[in-house]
């Protein structure tokens, strides 16, 4: 199983940055693609941002050009860099990572518990 980890959020000014962390551990021998997804109230998850193994992006509209998705794959982290937030940010920020644990086993999906963001206009 893997375990996801993750830090960062907090509130912030509108303007402001935030840098987001998830770092998996567990039975690990692949880590595949990573995203982030976020849930504001009443309104469905969204992707933020992909990146896979390779360092490919990809982000949702509303976020272009002011988040950075990257990862460490030493560290088998992945991070969110969020620069110019605004108040339609706010949301619950959720760490997502398809991984392999051994040579040949299927892609498993695991979801990170979640980190509020919250930025104030």
């Amino acid at each position: 199983q893997v375990q996801l980890v993750e830090s960062g959020g907090g509130l912030v000014q509108a303007g402001g940055s935030l840098r987001l962390s998830c770092a998996a551990t567990g039975s690990i021998f692949s880590l595949n693609t990573m995203s982030w997804y976020r849930q504001a109230p009443g309104k469905q998850r969204e992707v933020v941002a992909a990146i896979t193994r390779t360092g490919f992006t990809n982000y949702g509209d509303s976020v272009k050009g002011r988040f950075t998705i990257s990862r460490d794959n030493a560290k088998n982290t992945v991070y969110l860099q969020m620069n110019s937030l605004k108040p339609e940010d706010t949301a619950v920020y959720y760490c997502n990572v398809y991984s392999q644990e051994y040579y040949g086993s299927a892609n498993q999906q695991t979801w990170g518990q979640g980190t509020q963001v919250t930025v104030s206009s």
